[in-house]
């Protein structure tokens, strides 16, 4: 491939369109996920109808069982007792939130709106990523603007992923849109470079791979983030639950219909550990392309410096989750920190220090 090939400005107006016109359905879906929340509060109508079928539940005298009694018509039914585990300190048996549609019909059908807004919302992001590649023809993240656009698309793609897999994850959509319309309005805004190419030290197929490994991995920490941020809401709600203090108005109904403290904490978790591999991979890949771009695998630069610290901080992070001490509200600060660590080398580094990895074109 010519690296001073010209560049195709049709395909790079396409490509501001789409992601233009991205950011206008992302904002549809946050208004409709925004919609799902207000009105998907149970109404007064389900809570007069659980009362009336006399459905309770009751906790049985063994630690971690819980036993349902319906009682229906007169006759008394005692349903299979759940176990619950245990998996996190902050676990107390408490189940999961009915999510953002509170078990109202009007909620859930908001909901499926929003998602259906988001996939279409992702299908012009991803065309606006794949024009901007095709008008350079080269990896589209060679600078901030690119690659805030690449991440904020893999980190709604993963989010779709989950969904296809079924799992129950639409709670992140209202919090994951509104960051999506921040991240692509301050991309257009502030970080916009016209489609160009690339200074002679980033013609690699190493940009492909150490890149695209980087975003991946911050996508997936950012969800992660999410997770251990509501966690901590949650369980503050939930301590003030087993104490006995009213947890009434729209704050306690928000907190009511997330998951539990403890399934909060996993997600993180999962997450975190999921991607750290491919973050340890990233920081290799990196040193591998250092020593063929500089003749060194490690000089200290501020954007290595910075990609260290934070798989220290996620290290760190995993090695206390485990650890029996420092699960629950230590652990999400730590995890908050580490992503904190991401977020500063991303922003913090490429904008106000200098070194070999200025590339970001603003």
């Amino acid at each position: 491939m010519n690296i001073a090939a010209a560049v195709n400005e049709n395909f790079a107006n396409y490509s501001n369109y789409l992601i233009r016109s991205a950011m206008f359905v992302y904002a549809l879906a946050f208004l409709a996920h925004l919609a799902e929340w207000v009105f998907g509060a149970r109404s007064r109508v389900a809570v007069q109808s659980a009362a009336l079928t006399g459905e309770a539940e009751q906790k049985s005298a063994a630690p971690g069982v819980t036993v349902k009694v319906t009682a229906r018509g007169g006759t008394t039914t005692l349903e299979r007792p759940k176990v619950v585990t245990r998996a996190s300190a902050s676990d107390r048996g408490i189940a999961d939130g009915p999510g953002a549609a509170g078990g109202s019909e009007k909620g859930d059908l908001y909901g499926r709106i929003a998602v259906s807004f988001t996939v279409l919302a992702w299908l012009l992001h991803f065309g606006g990523v794949a024009f901007r590649a095709a008008s350079v023809q080269r990896a589209p993240w060679g600078n901030m603007y690119e690659f805030s656009t690449t991440f904020g698309m893999v980190a709604v793609g993963a989010y779709l992923v989950l969904l296809a897999l079924k799992k129950d994850v639409r709670w992140i959509g209202l919090f994951l849109t509104t960051t999506v319309l921040l991240d692509l309005g301050l991309a257009l805004s502030v970080l916009y470079t016209s489609s160009d190419q690339l200074v002679p030290a980033l013609h690699s197929y190493w940009l492909w791979i150490h890149v695209s490994c980087a975003i991946i991995s911050g996508a997936v920490f950012y969800l992660a983030a999410v997770g251990s941020l509501l966690y901590l809401f949650r369980d503050h709600f939930e301590v003030a639950l087993t104490a006995g203090r009213a947890q009434d108005g729209r704050w306690g109904d928000i907190m009511r219909r997330l998951p539990s403290a403890a399934t909060l904490d996993k997600f993180a978790y999962r997450m975190n550990a999921l991607v750290f591999p491919l973050w340890t991979f990233t920081i290799i890949a990196g040193a591998i392309w250092a020593q063929a771009a500089w003749g060194h695998y490690w000089e200290w630069d501020p954007k290595e410096t910075w990609s260290f610290i934070t798989w220290v901080a996620y290290a760190g992070y995993l090695h206390a989750r485990a650890t029996a001490g420092w699960k629950g509200r230590k652990a999400a600060y730590l995890a908050l920190a580490a992503f904190a660590c991401f977020l500063f080398n991303y922003y913090g580094v490429n904008i106000f220090v200098t070194g070999k990895h200025s590339y970001a074109g603003v």
